[in-house]
């Protein structure tokens, strides 16, 4: 196990997509140092100075013995403790910079061959911090001190680019949009294998949000379709889902690339039959992670 150095806090209120990261070219002893000497306060004690949450202990080691080819990534907004079980490097810069797969691009072929088992924790006065915060908040949070962590142990180096890639535009489908009546109040964003439910302001676009991390491409709301509507889609999960590859609406293939027995709708038929809205292919400026740099990790 390694002590880890706590390093100066940058707070950085700008979504994660967009931020232009390199974090290899962080001071060796400390995790992302800012010559800025900036400090985050908690939002919930005003005016109080408090360091940047880093973990105190990282253990990290190849897994070398699970074919099973399953891997998880643990993680808790609430608390200091990252655990990866079984899991590519890929896998985990994904999670660390919110990036889905096809965004990712650069580096040697074992980030996504080689699996690895981490282990990391924070002190208790982490937890504390976190728990001071709200669950996306928190997250960001861990997500900040995991890029810090595949800085200092891979030596991650990585920067942000606009590239022109396949995207989807989500459009009204022929016959129109089943969306039901309006709804007055609430807000809610809840996907899950196989289901995305949303309700609040603009309820499409946030719709094509989570629409975008479950095909892996970006979405572009093209309704012109605004106000708060209860949306609930239901779908059969399949391979090709956050692959970005096209699949037409209602094959969920088998290895043949016939439709599965006793299947359920693809994610684009779902959205058509149940919305009457339909995800177009189409080429897009897209914000892509490019990896600069990155080694085996240091020993623990």
């Amino acid at each position: 196990m390694t002590a880890l150095a706590p390093r100066a806090c940058i707070f950085l209120r700008e979504p994660l997509l967009a931020l232009a990261v390199s974090i290899a070219l962080a001071a060796p002893h400390a995790f992302g140092q800012s010559s800025s000497q900036q400090v985050r306060t908690n939002p919930t004690v005003a005016h109080a100075p408090l360091p940047d949450p880093v973990f105190e202990v990282a253990a990290i080691h190849q897994n070398v013995s699970d074919q099973s080819g399953r891997s998880h990534i643990v993680s808790s907004p609430a608390d200091g403790h990252f655990l990866t079980i079984n899991a590519s490097l890929q896998s985990i810069v994904r999670w660390a910079f919110a990036m889905t797969e096809t965004r990712i691009l650069g580096g040697p072929g074992w980030i996504s061959s080689t699996k690895f088992d981490i282990d990391a924790k924070a002190e208790a006065s982490v937890d504390a911090q976190l728990q001071g915060l709200s669950p996306d908040e928190g997250r960001a949070e861990k997500q900040r001190m995991v890029q810090a962590l595949l800085a200092d142990r891979f030596k991650l180096a990585t920067h942000t680019e606009t590239r022109e890639l396949p995207i989807y535009e989500l459009v009204v489908a022929k016959g129109g949009a089943k969306l039901g009546a309006r709804q007055e109040n609430g807000t809610t964003v809840n996907t899950r294998r196989g289901q995305i439910e949303v309700q609040g302001s603009n309820s499409v676009a946030l719709l094509g949000e989570e629409l975008a991390k479950i095909v892996g491409r970006v979405v572009v709301d093209k309704t012109a379709i605004d106000g708060r509507y209860s949306l609930i889609l239901k779908w059969t999960p399949d391979d090709a889902a956050g692959s970005g590859i096209d699949r037409p609406p209602g094959l969920n293939a088998t290895a043949g690339g016939s439709p599965a027995a006793d299947s359920g709708p693809s994610i684009f038929a779902a959205l058509q039959e149940q919305l009457g809205l339909k995800l177009e292919s189409a080429r897009g400026p897209v914000k892509v992670l490019v990896i600069d740099h990155i080694e085996m990790p240091s020993e623990n």
